[in-house]
């Protein structure tokens, strides 16, 4: 499938996401969300892909923020319409997808771009990325779950101060302050990302899928993140990945997971 927005390659079965808006340092307009909720939705459905990474064109840019001319003129629904779709379609669908999901930031993670990072299950980013939410100057305020995320990524105090002031801060900071992994030079970001995606390819697929959804249940309201994780690694044992992993552990070989 061709998208308009997107540059999407398999390789051993990790698949490549590119936002391809270059003149527009990949700013996310409605129709990039409704490409990337497609994409993303299609590669979870793929047999052949395990791993996916989100990235930006070019060096400047990940995702450089929020398309602001489609809504600059917008009304009260139509501007809680416009962040509720965009939750439902993309960000909350992303976080919660079994199939892990990581966001190389390349560049700017602004707005709309930052949240997109963060609904990934983990980040890596260049040393030159830099990284805020700058709503407030425009007089909104995060709508894509960046009020909810960044606080549980770097804490309460520090994610009012992001938000408040509209800083922006660098990749170290980032990982100091736990919102990214791992920050690389920015000619080794996609292979340094990838070698992570290997190693968690050599792992049982149904396994992963849980542990993702017993994390995340830790962070949702109503839910027993423990009960979750109960229940979760009960269903491991009903599957093949199960005794493959335990068969190949006794017989000191490497395990071969099918996802099943």
């Amino acid at each position: 499938m061709n998208y308009e927005n997107l540059l999407i390659a398999i390789e051993e079965k990790i698949a490549t996401v590119t936002i391809n808006r270059p003149t527009k340092l990949n700013a996310l307009n409605k129709a990039t969300i409704s490409d990337l909720s497609k994409a993303v939705k299609l590669l979870a459905k793929n047999d052949d892909v395990r791993v996916i990474i989100i990235t930006g064109s070019g060096e400047k840019a990940f995702v450089a923020g929020a398309d602001i001319s489609e809504f600059a003129n917008y009304t009260i629904v139509e501007g809680a319409q416009l962040a509720a779709e965009g939750q439902e379609t993309l960000f909350d669908y992303i976080e919660n997808l079994k199939k892990p999901v990581i966001a190389a930031v390349n560049g700017f993670a602004l707005g709309g771009g930052l949240e997109l990072a963060m609904a990934c299950h983990f980040r890596v980013a260049s040393d030159n990325a830099k990284m805020g939410l700058p709503e407030v100057t425009l007089g909104l305020i995060p709508g894509y779950g960046g009020t909810q995320r960044l606080p549980q990524l770097v804490g309460k105090g520090r994610a009012m101060e992001m938000i408040m002031t509209a800083a922006m801060i660098s990749a170290e900071e980032a990982k100091q302050n736990g919102l990214v992994n791992h920050v690389v030079p920015q000619a080794e970001l996609l292979e340094f990302t990838k070698g992570i995606a290997e190693k968690i390819i050599k792992n049982a697929p149904f396994a992963i899928s849980r542990a993702i959804k017993a994390i995340n249940a830790n962070y949702k309201d109503g839910k027993d993140g423990f009960e979750t994780e109960i229940k979760s690694f009960g269903k491991c044992f009903g599957t093949q990945d199960f005794k493959e992993g335990t068969t190949a552990f006794l017989e000191k070989r490497k395990a071969e997971f099918t996802g099943k």
